[in-house]
């Protein structure tokens, strides 16, 4: 299995959209999350501190064999990844607290999709500070599991965009 060493995966140079995780904390969420980002060729941004190692072994084997495939840049804070995003590139986020659906917003090539960690979800001054957006939970559920909803919002999207 491949590790996480910069040199030993693919740099995607124009990806359709950017997946962006604020300091995520479970390693076999953002392990899937990679996996996806992988399947439909997006960079995934991960915001740290994390809440587990890059050389995690549940964060490899969620990505299993994919991690070559997988375009990962790591940013030390929300400023860090901030001044390393491209300026054509919007910052829309996620979170379950927000008024307006995702499907209330079009994204356009180079966007970044913002989720935030499991147990607290993005700072409130991050949410005020940039468009916010839900997925709808009908059920008695608190949240959804943050690759699912992270899956649900950028397929979503890539249709969207005209990708399939």
């Amino acid at each position: 299995m491949a590790g996480l060493d910069p040199r030993a995966h693919v740099v995607l140079e124009d990806p359709p959209l950017h997946v962006v995780l604020y300091q995520p904390e479970i390693p076999d969420n953002t392990g899937n999350i990679a996996r996806l980002c992988g399947a439909a060729q997006m960079k995934l941004h991960l915001i740290h501190p994390l809440g587990f190692s890059v050389d995690d072994k549940h964060l490899k084997r969620a990505g299993l064999d994919y991690w070559p495939e997988i375009d990962v840049q790591h940013h030390a804070d929300f400023n860090a990844f901030l001044n390393n995003m491209n300026e054509n590139g919007r910052l829309l986020c996620f979170s379950r607290h927000a008024d307006m659906m995702y499907t209330q917003t079009k994204v356009k090539h180079g966007d970044y999709l913002l989720f935030g960690r499991e147990t607290l979800g993005l700072p409130s001054h991050i949410q005020k500070a940039h468009p916010c957006y839900r997925v709808l939970i009908w059920g008695k559920v608190r949240s959804l599991n943050l690759s699912t909803t992270v899956g649900i919002v950028f397929y979503h999207y890539l249709h969207g965009l005209g990708l399939f």
